[in-house]
């Protein structure tokens, strides 16, 4: 006799959702900056920063941190769909998520500081909390992975 699938336990659908959302606007910012969007980059730079200078030191990044940005970026969105439809490939995508992440702020830490990072205020912490929030996805997909929340 078969038995009925697990209800989606209610925490799932809110981490799903919220990682979502939050890893939607890492999209919009990556796809907003690899396209040139000046208005948003001089929204999103510290003042007195030209977003002129946020790119040229974007486009100098070697191609691994390029590639680990996007890796990151994508890996996580995809990693949330995969969430909310109860896959087990969520964990992956997470963690290949976090190796972007190494790749992209390695650079970041031991390269050329970014423009007006020194002017950046609580915006320099930013990829401490993305990192953080990484990290707690992952974990939180090996959770209900484990629990057998996802197949």
């Amino acid at each position: 006799m078969a038995t009925a699938p697990m209800r989606t336990p209610t925490h799932l659908w809110i981490v799903g959702i919220l990682s979502l959302l939050w890893n939607c606007f890492g999209g919009y910012d990556y796809l907003m900056t690899k396209t040139r969007n000046m208005d948003y980059l001089a929204g999103m730079t510290p003042p007195g920063v030209d977003p002129g200078t946020l790119l040229a030191y974007i486009d100098g990044m070697p191609l691994y941190a390029q590639f680990g940005w996007g890796l990151g970026v994508w890996s996580a969105l995809i990693g949330s769909i995969l969430l909310l439809m109860r896959n087990r490939y969520a964990v992956w995508a997470f963690l290949l998520s976090l190796v972007g992440m190494a790749l992209s702020f390695g650079y970041m830490f031991i390269g050329p500081p970014m423009p007006g990072s020194e002017e950046a205020g609580m915006m320099k912490y930013m990829p401490l909390i993305i990192v953080i929030l990484g990290l707690a996805q992952f974990a939180y997909a090996r959770a209900v992975e484990r629990k057998g929340l996802l197949h």
